[in-house]
């Protein structure tokens, strides 16, 4: 595999289907997984880069998977791409470890993960922390939000090329593009250009929200008050569905929080792992 310019290779778990999962993993102390979104190019490093080395220093055990058909881990595209396929191989990647416990960080379809991850294994979650997650509308919804139209124009209008996957991260996922640097960009379409179509035209995401109230662990939020991905219906649903749960609105801020309120998403999501 032709490795990313900046993007860093860790380790590898052979799942049982035979395909290899790649993650990331730093520090010691309790465990903390990382559970990236989806889209062209994503990767755990891209997602997390301002986070999971932070926490590392604070005491943690991070573990930064990339996800089936993303990052280094296989893409196979003879399967079809349903949200427990996403599950089972992180659980898979987890008992692989050792780790019979965890906290749960998931953004977009990362988040949708964790929810559909504790849902099924709740004695493995300590904590979840979600930042404007999937699985908790009509998987129709999503895609009559701007940030989806945006993404529809740029991608239609011809040829993928590193400027229109720049064009889309700036006007569909952030707020503030200063965040947005070559890089960053660089990353993701490297990423980009080994992926198939089929992680995204067979992904299936239910909708989860009629369960929510069957979560016992305790829950931190971010959403961003400017995301144009996620319908801001999920704000309520995930405050007045999850018993215990703790909201955090950001003001200027699209889809990605951890990456442009890092310090305060860090800083944040830090006083709720120490929280008794």
């Amino acid at each position: 595999m032709d490795l990313v310019s900046g993007l860093p290779e860790g380790h590898y778990a052979t799942l049982g289907s035979g395909h290899r999962l790649h993650y990331l993993d730093q520090g010691q102390g309790p465990v903390v997984v990382f559970l990236h979104g989806s889209g062209s190019g994503a990767s755990g490093h891209s997602n997390f880069k301002y986070n999971y080395p932070w926490l590392a220093k604070q005491g943690y055990r991070v573990i930064v998977p990339d996800l089936i058909g993303y990052g280094y881990s296989d893409k196979p595209d003879d399967i079809d791409y349903p949200l427990d396929l996403f599950i089972d191989g992180i659980h898979q990647l987890l008992q692989q470890l050792g780790v019979a416990r965890c906290t749960l960080i998931g953004n977009s379809l990362g988040g949708a993960i964790a929810l559909g991850f504790c849902l099924q294994y709740p004695a493995q979650v300590e904590r979840m922390v979600l930042m404007a997650p999937g699985g908790i509308e009509n998987q129709a919804d999503y895609f009559h939000m701007p940030g989806m139209q945006i993404m529809k124009e740029v991608f239609s209008e011809g040829a993928m090329s590193p400027d229109r996957l720049e064009t889309f991260i700036r006007r569909g996922l952030v707020y503030d593009d200063s965040v947005v640097d070559k890089q960053l960009v660089k990353e993701r379409w490297g990423i980009f250009q080994q992926q198939n179509a089929q992680v995204i035209t067979t992904m299936r995401v239910p909708n989860m929200s009629d369960r929510l109230g069957e979560i016992s662990c305790p829950v931190m939020v971010f959403w961003g008050l400017n995301e144009q991905m996620m319908p801001e219906t999920g704000i309520m649903t995930l405050a007045k569905g999850i018993p215990d749960v703790c909201l955090s609105l950001v003001s200027r801020c699209g889809h990605w929080v951890m990456v442009e309120h890092r310090e305060l998403f860090n800083n944040q999501t830090l006083d709720f792992l120490r929280r008794r």
